[in-house]
């Protein structure tokens, strides 16, 4: 053997220990990076995390995408949800503002199932939500997969008081829209709608009549249907607009010259000889105001005032005066607007 030989032989021992040193190095690096993908990305919480980024940066399609999310109708009846439940609201359009996201908890159950809680804000306010998954196995054979056991789309159980239409986060909707064809026209209405939680949704309705105040509902919680109610009521230009029609009714009926005006609310009985024509006018006018009955809006009986000037000759002495006094009278009524957005008043 000479001298070279033996030269190589140690200098391939040592390329050899060197390779092998640097593959277990990799190989260390290899596993703690999957480890770590697993503890960050490809956990319970990251796995919720990349849900709560997607609703964050208004991306329904990726959320949507993510196992577990889309609600069938199997499990809206399991969950005790109606079926068939509109997905209008399953929009970006829709979503408002998801920040802050931090993860509070990740709790491991049975079964592969953990219970994650994450912090956040919407639209600036703090909040809350829990998700329910499980692991469902792993892909590459190294990272674990996971899904929703309890989906986290909530349901929105819209109520209407005395309109159909609503606006949501700057979305307007008609609850009949989803109604049967032969579903009877009603004072007030219902409806259903999928919707992403967490968010932050801002309820309302303002139209040429009807103004209801705006409501911002979080809605943090897919295990039972959130209840809202839109209470829409007569704004500033329905009262004028009755008011209107009101008053121009009493000043009609103010233009007949007898006692008993023909279908007007207001009158007088005299007793002695009328002579020449009686003269009406309104004193002050019942002041309109108007709140929510089974079926239309009504003004209870209002007090107004009417006026009447005549002279009357006394039967029992001959004697001549002039009757100059106001005569208080009640009015109801009660208003419902049509079709065509006309109101329709009925006095009572």
């Amino acid at each position: 053997m000479t001298i070279g030989d033996g030269e190589s032989r140690r200098s391939l021992r040592r390329a050899i220990i060197a390779v092998s040193v640097i593959a277990a190095l990799l190989l260390g690096a290899l596993l703690a990076a999957i480890g770590s993908l697993n503890r960050e990305v490809y956990s319970a919480g990251g796995f919720v995390r990349q849900y709560l980024e997607a609703l964050a940066r208004h991306d329904p399609a990726s959320a949507l995408a993510m196992p577990g999310v889309e609600l069938t109708n199997a499990r809206l009846t399991e969950a005790g949800l109606p079926r068939d439940v509109p997905s209008t609201l399953l929009r970006g359009s829709v979503l408002g503002e998801l920040s802050d996201i931090e993860l509070r908890s990740d709790t491991a159950g049975d079964n592969g199932r953990h219970t994650v809680v994450y912090d956040f804000q919407l639209d600036g306010r703090k909040s809350t939500m829990e998700f329910a998954v499980a692991r469902t196995g792993a892909f590459a054979g190294v990272f674990d997969s996971w899904r929703f056991t309890t989906s986290p789309l909530a349901v929105l159980q819209v109520t209407v008081l005395h309109e159909a239409t609503f606006t949501v986060n700057g979305l307007t909707l008609d609850t009949r829209a989803h109604a049967a064809a032969e579903a009877p026209v009603t004072f007030s209405n219902q409806a259903a709608y999928l919707a992403f939680a967490p968010a932050l949704y801002d309820f309302t309705h303002d139209s040429t009549l009807l103004t209801a105040a705006k409501q911002a509902i979080p809605v943090t919680s897919a295990t039972a249907a959130t209840d809202v109610t839109i209470d829409a009521m007569p704004n500033r230009r329905f009262i004028k607009q009755v008011q209107t029609e009101l008053n121009d009714f009493l000043t009609a009926c103010a233009t007949q010259k007898v006692l008993q005006p023909s279908n007007c609310p207001f009158g007088i009985e005299i007793n002695d000889q009328v002579q020449g024509l009686p003269a009406w006018s309104i004193a002050s006018f019942p002041v309109v105001a108007l709140a929510a009955g089974q079926t239309t809006f009504e003004m209870p009986p209002t007090v107004g005032q009417a006026h009447i000037v005549v002279d009357v000759r006394s039967l029992f002495d001959g004697e001549l005066t002039t009757r100059d006094e106001d005569v208080p009278f009640t009015v109801a009524l009660s208003v419902t607007i049509k079709p065509d957005g006309a109101l329709a008043i009925q006095l009572h």
